[in-house]
């Protein structure tokens, strides 16, 4: 299992192709596709990439979460897996995104790429810029979620 670290900032051509960052690249193991999948969050503007055996772990979670023949099951799949597109690094070890993604998250030249763990967030620069939390909010909520007593390491 892949746990991509770091931020990193890319330009996006006309064509909507970006520079996978390298860094993400050393992270996979070797033997790993470079194939991923990528869709829209569904708590942000932004979007996901996830490995193509990640990708197949999150499907997995919804298939035991989910039952297609329950109306509100079927309405969350739908929504979930609207958009959703497969990735392939190319010779020079870009992504194309595909445009209608590109115009949802409103990208204008500039992406910033963010791993956190086994995703890689995307976000427009203009957009990634107005996000997050002053220090006195984060360091509450740390201590709200993280707080409290650890649990067992396997």
């Amino acid at each position: 299992m892949t746990n991509f670290k770091g931020d990193f900032t890319a330009k996006i051509d006309s064509k909507g192709r970006v520079s996978f960052p390298s860094a993400y690249i050393k992270q996979m193991p070797d033997e790993s596709p470079k194939k991923f999948v990528v869709k829209k969050d569904i708590y942000d503007k932004c979007l996901i990439i996830y490995t193509d055996n990640e990708w197949n772990r999150q499907t997995e979670i919804i298939k035991r979460k989910t039952n297609p023949y329950n109306r509100k099951h079927s309405a969350f799949l739908r929504e979930f897996y609207k958009g959703t597109a497969e990735l392939k690094l190319d010779s020079n070890n870009r992504i194309l995104i595909p445009s209608r993604l590109i115009d949802e998250i409103e990208i204008k030249k500039d992406i910033q790429f963010l791993g956190q763990n086994q995703k890689i967030e995307i976000w427009s620069a203009e957009n990634y810029n107005t996000i997050g939390l002053n220090p006195d909010e984060f360091s509450n909520l740390a201590e709200e979620i993280m707080g409290g007593d650890l649990p067992e390491l396997d």
